[in-house]
């Protein structure tokens, strides 16, 4: 479950701050305006205020205030284009489809432009019943435009007053992702559990965390912090350091159910993996009520009995692999639950020098974003997925339009393209999720409705309930989209009460129109698409690049050539965005047809190699940090450079050199002998990866 969805979270999180922040900022314009005009001119304004609050998402100040605006100018010429054609039947038509495919094609700058899309598409549904003379039309766009830029001037406000207090929230989110990720490693220490299946979670949790981790860079990272900030970017490093100790802990799970199958033992691991998980969400509740973080986590049960089993094998026999295993897990738990605990004092106080430097440039680590013409003009072509979405959606509103013409009752063609709009998504998998949660929540949505109409009358009174709905739909846009589009209908049906009394009675043709403009949206969805398994060589070849790079960094890193690990952090973190998007699109594959599925067991089998390599590389930096005593730096750091340029070499493509056997009795060092068996993991994953590549890419080919 989504932590937003716990009633404890809930109400902390930037959600439903978001939520409310939006609900006062609509609702207050409108009522601001219906105390000085009138109920008409009042719900224009709502309209244009709600138009913008899709917008109003967590983001850096200075890209917030660009992307709202873009978001009032072209909704608001939108808004004036839409209601001049009304009049004109036809004009309208052709209208209402370049407006579609315009919109559409926003898409291709991410994700960021897609409540953009969204909003630009209401406004178009929502002026197209608009009926009005020249003068008129533009009267109501001037009054769509004074509610569109009255709420960006309050959401700046609200995002500059609050901006510490969002930033922690976008923070605290990435940490419960991250106790949830701990939470399903947990899962590998219990006997029952089928490890397939587990990493399968573990790589649909790796692609959440990802975003989320990035979001928290975007948020605290941008700019220069001030002693404010000083807190979260502590914690946001520390999170981030945690996070590369839970890679570590990964071992040869099958062959540790193996040995210890029998004992009691690993249900203790299993225990001691959980506290940590809860250990983490408690500093994520702590971070979003922005109190200092106090452990109430004991490990002492589960150390004391590991430590007795550890003295128990090593009695019976001194050099068992199942010690070794044993061993490894437990001191892997312990730098995780230590590191968990410094993490606490994190919250509480700037402890120490941070591990940012003042004037050092972040940008590699921050999402970057480029509003360009040319990226837009560029993807006019038939094999661009964006610009055959925007094909798809237009045939789908006019489709839309030409079936509103002939239903045998009074049609309401605005709420069938409404419906279109919302359910086609760019991606299939989008559009699967989408028809299903908005009949449900249309249905839901519409009853409830129905029954506030039936017995409150007053328009303060309908107000209020639309102020709860305003409420509802961003809380729950991301989280769970079923809640939104029970609050989404119950929004735009509130708004239509109130600028068209007694309409009420027509709420079950909205509900026909919506069971109608998700068929059309269904149908469309297989018209041009774009089916996942053709992006995946590319997808496939970046990940092989992303893990080339990151080799090489953590070679220079370990082996002395650099003296910090700026570059290997970017190269870390630019790896698990590539695997994460690969991954991403595994999911997305999933939800198509089943005849659209190709290499699917390669591909998740490619994502868990990689993924063992950054675990392998983490478990690296650990070892050489726990064996510093009588550590040999020269025959260690040659043998490093030899295992990982060999590494790169095999993921080149190329053939590698093997690498010269080395003798651990040779050396009197404590952790050579596990620092080998760590490189020859490392390499044999490397192979896997190789291989599964080359796999991969002939069984795409076939299928393309």
């Amino acid at each position: 479950m989504h932590y937003a969805l716990n009633p404890r979270t809930f109400l902390f999180s930037h959600y439903f701050y978001t939520g409310l922040r939006i609900a006062v900022g609509v609702i207050g314009l409108t009522l601001l305006a219906l105390y000085f005009t009138n109920l008409p001119v009042a719900m224009t304004v709502c309209v244009g205020a709600l138009c913008t609050s899709f917008m109003d998402l967590p983001s850096p100040l200075r890209h917030k205030f660009h992307e709202m605006l873009a978001c009032v100018l072209f909704c608001s010429v939108v808004s004036l284009v839409i209601t001049l054609c009304a009049p004109i039947h036809w004009l309208l038509g052709v209208m209402l489809v370049l407006v579609s495919f315009i919109a559409s094609m926003m898409v291709i700058y991410g994700r960021k432009t897609m409540p953009l899309q969204f909003a630009a598409l209401l406004i178009m549904t929502l002026s197209m019943e608009n009926e009005l003379s020249a003068g008129q039309a533009v009267l109501h766009s001037l009054l769509f435009l004074a509610g569109a830029s009255a709420y960006l001037a309050y959401a700046m406000t609200a995002a500059w007053v609050f901006r510490f207090r969002i930033k922690q929230q976008v923070l605290a989110e990435a940490l419960f992702e991250l106790a949830k990720y701990i939470e399903i490693k947990s899962g590998f220490y219990d006997v029952h559990t089928d490890l397939h299946e587990q990493f399968n979670l573990l790589v649909r949790q790796q692609s959440v965390l990802a975003e989320r981790q990035q979001a928290s860079r975007d948020m605290i990272l941008r700019g220069n912090p001030d002693a404010r900030d000083m807190i979260s970017v502590q914690v946001h490093y520390g999170m981030l350091d945690l996070y590369e100790l839970v890679l570590a802990t990964h071992a040869d799970f099958a062959l540790l159910h193996k040995h210890l199958a029998d004992a009691d033992i690993l249900d203790v691991l299993h225990s001691m993996a959980r506290k940590a998980a809860q250990d983490t969400e408690s500093i994520a509740f702590a971070v979003t009520r922005a109190r200092p973080s106090f452990s109430s986590v004991d490990y002492r049960p589960e150390r004391q009995a590991i430590e007795a089993e550890i003295a128990r094998l090593q009695a019976a026999d001194p050099n068992g692999e199942a010690l070794t295993l044993l061993r490894t897990s437990f001191n892997k738990l312990n730098s995780v639950a230590d590191t968990i605990a410094k993490l606490h004092v994190a919250t509480q106080k700037v402890d120490g020098e941070l591990p940012i430097v003042p004037g050092v440039d972040m940008t590699p680590f921050l999402s970057q974003q480029k509003y360009e013409l040319g990226v837009l003009l560029s993807n006019l072509h038939w094999q661009s997925p964006t610009f055959r979405f925007a094909l798809r959606l237009s045939m789908a509103v006019a489709f839309g339009l030409l079936v509103a013409e002939h239903l045998p009752y009074a049609s309401h063609g605005y709420w069938i393209v409404l419906t279109i709009v919302i359910v086609l998504k760019p991606t299939f998998s989008m559009t699967k999720q989408r028809r299903g949660d908005r009949l449900i929540g249309t249905l839901i949505g519409c009853v409830l409705t129905a029954l506030i109409l039936h017995y409150v009358h007053a328009p303060l009174a309908l107000l209020g309930f639309l102020f709860l709905a305003t409420v509802g739909v961003p809380s729950f846009l991301y989280v769970k989209y079923r809640y939104a589009a029970v609050f989404a209908s119950m929004q735009i049906l509130l708004q239509i009460a109130l600028l068209a009394p007694g309409s009420h009675h027509v709420i079950g043709e909205r509900l026909l129109d919506t069971v109608i403009g998700v068929a059309i949206a269904s149908l469309f969805s297989f018209v041009l698409p774009s089916w996942e398994y053709r992006a995946l060589p590319e997808l496939i070849r970046n990940v092989l690049e992303a893990n080339r790079r990151y080799l090489g960094a953590t070679s220079d890193l370990l082996t002395g050539k650099v003296g910090d690990d700026f570059v290997y952090r970017i190269c870390r973190k630019r790896f698990f965005d590539s695997v994460g998007s690969l991954g991403a699109a595994l999911v997305r594959m999933l939800d198509e047809p089943p005849s659209k599925h190709h290499a699917v067991e390669d591909i998740h089998l490619f994502i868990v190699d990689n993924y063992l390599v950054a675990a392998h590389i983490a478990a690296l930096r650990l070892l050489l940090r726990r064996h510093l005593q009588g550590l040999p730096r020269e025959l260690v750091s040659e043998s490093l450079r030899l295992s990982f340029a060999q590494a790169e070499q095999v993921l080149a493509g190329a053939e590698a050199a093997m690498a010269p056997p080395s003798d651990p009795d040779a050396v009197a060092w404590s952790g050579w002998s596990l620092l080998l068996r760590r490189q020859a993991l490392l390499q044999a994953d490397a192979d896997k990866i190789a291989m599964r590549g080359a796999l991969i890419e002939r069984a795409l080919a076939r299928a393309a």
